[in-house]
């Protein structure tokens, strides 16, 4: 999952936060430092205090794909995991927001916690445990508190295939399944997000159990959405929730294969993380998430000690709130962005996952995630954090910054830049099968005039 993660970012990096990319790095920490002076440090932990151009980009994503292998090879476990953390914590900073993500906290927070693993410390895999437990029961706590219709009246599959980020022909083929089946799949829903998580921590057999519908629905997932490395993180970390005794009826006998934390027939000796760092690490996480569940259930943000408590480790994302789709978009708006040439003429810039051609759906991406064409997804809301973004994203666009382009599938204007961009609005509906046969269009789609007033000049 490491390495999927590295390879996903490192091909994005430099459009994303490098020097000529859509939100530079450089000027994130220069903006940071003037703002916060010495507190900068601390609230961004990153390596790239020391060397933020495009370089140390790539090499911090190079070293990250390097050291997952040595991890997959089991070579160096326990420095492989505290370089991997320090390198994907540094990404993650880098990239802000196109790395604001649920799958990022996630893999931060295993990653973090893996550290300790080495050497089978039973306490590390209770932490495991919890993980997976906050996980899936606030995902289905935050459907609950967010008060959305469509949860509330069972409808939100009805619109969740079509209105996704990056649906795929799995989506498509989903979008018209029956409504009672639809209805039934919210239900299953609710089931593996409140119910199913307290079987984790409960004897083998409701363990098994819980580990068993939790990767089920990953799957199903897996089958009608593309989100990247996030289900195969979840179906990882499903692993905690088996033991020896079970995998013993499962696997061939083998010398060595459970023998547990010391060494096995012909392997090394690996100690355990000392108690004297898992026992506060423990608390430390306990303590941090008690006060997060606490705010779920009662809608508040927290004060005094908890919220220092919170507030400390919020920068290295080792505690996490989790909250997955708690709303659901009714309707689909994609927008176009047009550049005019010399000519006169506006032509379309082509991405390389979202939805734009009426012809067809987004490929099977997983476990990739192309960040650019998911956000995209979050800018017809209109959110400031948003629009800024995208206000830089259109000017890279009107300088024909490679970087920038080189995240799309089509650039229009490779030999001169545009004379102005436009933004046109569009509302997509996934056409019915008993409308569309062979060679007809994917989607149905109205137009909604501008986003923003046209042109936009430079």
């Amino acid at each position: 999952v490491y390495l999927a993660a590295f390879v996903s970012i490192g091909v994005q990096i430099t459009g994303l936060a490098g020097e000529q990319g859509i939100l530079p790095l450089g000027e994130t920490l220069d903006r940071a430092l003037a703002e916060q002076g010495g507190e900068a440090y601390r609230r961004l932990p990153t390596l790239f205090w020391v060397a933020h151009g495009d370089r140390a980009l790539q090499g911090v994503a190079i070293a990250g794909c390097l050291l997952s292998l040595l991890l997959l090879l089991d070579r160096w476990t326990r420095l492989s995991l505290v370089a991997l953390f320090a390198c994907y914590l540094s990404l993650f900073h880098a990239a802000q927001p196109f790395t604001n993500f649920q799958w990022d906290y996630l893999l931060l927070e295993a990653g973090f916690l893996a550290i300790f693993l080495p050497g089978g410390s039973g306490l590390v895999i209770w932490l495991f445990r919890w993980l997976l437990f906050r996980l899936r029961f606030l995902s289905g706590l935050s459907k609950l508190v967010s008060q959305d219709p469509t949860w509330a009246g069972f409808t939100a599959l009805n619109y969740y295939f079509e209105t996704q980020p990056l649906p795929h022909l799995g989506a498509w083929y989903a979008h018209q399944l029956p409504e009672w089946l639809l209805r039934a799949g919210v239900g299953l829903v609710f089931f593996v997000e409140l119910v199913v998580p307290f079987m984790m921590l409960l004897p083998r057999r409701y363990r098994l159990f819980a580990a068993l519908a939790t990767v089920f629905v990953q799957l199903l997932i897996m089958l009608t959405s593309n989100h990247n490395f996030f289900n195969l993180l979840t179906i990882v970390l499903c692993l905690f929730l088996v033991d020896d005794e079970f995998l013993r009826r499962w696997l061939p006998a083998k010398p060595g294969r459970f023998a547990g934390p010391g060494p096995a027939a012909g392997g090394r000796a690996r100690r355990p993380a000392p108690a004297v760092l898992v026992l506060p690490l423990a608390l430390l996480v306990v303590a941090v998430s008690a006060v997060q569940i606490t705010g779920f259930f009662h809608r508040f943000e927290p004060a005094g000690w908890p919220a220092r408590l919170e507030e400390a480790v919020k920068p290295f994302r080792i505690v996490n709130r989790y909250h997955v789709f708690p709303t659901i978009r009714t309707e689909r708006i994609e927008l176009e962005i047009e550049g005019q040439g010399a000519d006169g003429d506006w032509r379309p810039y082509r991405f390389a996952y979202k939805p734009g051609d009426r012809y067809s759906l987004t490929p099977v991406v997983i476990p990739h995630q192309p960040r650019l064409d998911w956000m995209m997804w979050f800018v017809p809301m209109g959110h400031p954090i948003n629009m800024y973004w995208f206000d830089r994203f259109l000017e890279r666009l009107s300088k024909n910054a490679p970087a920038v382009t080189g995240l799309l599938a089509e650039n229009p204007f490779a030999d001169a830049p545009p004379r102005a961009l436009r933004v046109q609005a569009w509302r997509y509906r996934m056409v019915d099968p008993f409308e569309r046969t062979a060679g007809e269009p994917w989607w149905e789609v109205t137009y909604l005039g501008p986003f923003f007033p046209p042109p936009r000049g430079f």
